[in-house]
């Protein structure tokens, strides 16, 4: 007799394997009812599976590095300098590339939105 700590009996348990069976077999979701399934993914949304966004990176356009800047640093943050700008993204768990990236900007600059600042991390403009 197994006494693990499984919150489900063995008889839940089967019943689990055997919904399951179809699903993995099958490789796509085998539901009649659509709302069960999950949501895919919209185009806007950032690319979680090729790891934090970083400039000059694969797949870091002008849009995405602003994406990510703008969900971490908010409206608050601006206008400032890299400095300030530095101490928010650390404050908020920023991905080190992001960090990183800002470190080369000029030390007296100051930039007015996301904009700007992912302008001048990303040596593009619009």
């Amino acid at each position: 007799m197994q006494r693990g700590s499984d919150r489900m009996s063995v008889h839940r348990d089967d019943e689990r394997k055997h919904e399951l069976q179809g699903l993995l077999r099958s490789g796509h979701p085998t539901r009649t009812e659509e709302w069960h399934d999950p949501e895919p993914a919209a185009d806007d949304d950032p690319q979680v599976w090729g790891g934090p966004v970083a400039p000059g990176g694969l797949g870091s356009s002008l849009e995405t590095v602003r994406l990510e800047l703008a969900r971490i640093l908010g409206r608050g943050s601006f206008p400032a300098g890299p400095h300030e700008l530095i101490g928010v993204l650390r404050r908020n768990n920023a991905p080190d590339a992001l960090v990183d990236a800002l470190e080369g900007l000029p030390r007296k600059a100051r930039y007015g939105n996301v904009q700007e600042l992912a302008e001048a991390v990303t040596g593009t403009q619009r």
